[in-house]
């Protein structure tokens, strides 16, 4: 069942931008809707169609932890009519940017503010908010609803429109769940171990009950490194739980994996996941959607092999 709940409305800005390198046309008086990362991207273009030009910020196969953006990029952030960000600090090298567009007054969706947060539950980041919701689909949902209802709220926006693209991809999303729900019933409980370069999937792992058995990279973002006692303790965990495969995500190099699976000294396959970012169109995941399909069916072929 789709968890409703109420949603304030976000205030429109009243600014119009244009910028070269966005993710469709523009004309001047078109309402602008600046986005950070590249998933909530994607699906905030679904929810406008046509009503609002969507730029994203973060390009395909980036990393959001450390990605950057030009001076004019920056300035777009404060004109926009509505800003969307991930938030939860994940967009590390953005947020003074994020920082004074709050000051600014700009609208914004802070999709980690829209959620019920987990927190990392182990390595260095050990208690403090996980921003990788997105790998629970459930959890998009309210991402989605705060955005329609923000969207709707900007001047020049039909909100019955909006409305209806909204609810067109909150159905996207039921299936997508559902698809995952089975997919992943099919593998044993004994077999329900993920290890990845570092630490994403904590909401996957809630929502479909598996067990993190930890990360090549022991943080909650990709700048921070792993020593050699935290690649011992993960070859430890790894042995105990038996794991067929570990998962090297696509915006990262899977060097630290390879060695790991070297160091643990048993047959331990690496399988790419698609986790942070998006793809250029046919390299496997330049949808959210099509992404969260792909890992799916990664995940389950690899535990189960």
């Amino acid at each position: 069942m789709r968890p409703w709940r109420p949603l304030a409305l976000a205030a429109a800005a009243l600014a119009a931008l244009g910028l070269a390198g966005c993710t469709s046309s523009s004309t001047d008086d078109e309402p602008q809707v600046v986005v950070t990362t590249n998933i909530l991207g994607d699906v905030v273009t679904e929810i406008a169609g046509d009503e609002a030009h969507v730029t994203t910020l973060m390009k395909p196969n980036a990393d959001p932890h450390s990605f950057e953006i030009s001076a004019q990029e920056a300035a777009t952030l404060d004109d926009a009519d509505l800003l969307v960000s991930n938030g939860l600090g994940l967009e590390e090298g953005l947020q003074q940017h994020l920082d004074r567009a709050t000051e600014e007054g700009v609208a914004m969706v802070i999709a980690g503010d829209e959620i019920h947060v987990l927190d990392y539950s182990s390595g260095d980041a050990l208690g403090t908010p996980d921003p990788h919701f997105w790998t629970d689909p459930a959890r998009m949902v309210d991402v989605v609803e705060a955005v329609e209802a923000a969207l709707g709220a900007v001047d020049g926006v039909d909100p019955v429109v909006v409305e209806k693209n909204a609810e067109a991809y909150l159905d996207e999303l039921d299936a997508l769940d559902a698809e995952m729900t089975s997919a992943f019933a099919a593998i044993p409980a004994s077999q329900r171990a993920l290890v990845t370069n570092h630490h994403v999937f904590g909401y996957l792992a809630d929502r479909f009950d598996f067990d993190v058995v930890g990360a090549v990279i022991p943080g909650g973002t990709t700048l921070a490194a792993p020593s050699a006692a935290d690649l011992r303790d993960l070859a430890t965990a790894i042995e105990t739980s038996g794991v067929p495969t570990i998962f090297a995500e696509s915006s990262q190099p899977d060097r630290l994996v390879q060695v790991l699976a070297s160091e643990v000294g048993i047959d331990v396959d690496v399988v790419e996941l698609f986790t942070e970012s998006l793809t250029e169109p046919g390299e496997g995941a330049d949808t959210y959607l099509t992404m969260m399909r792909e890992n799916t069916a990664r995940i389950s072929e690899g535990l189960t092999r």
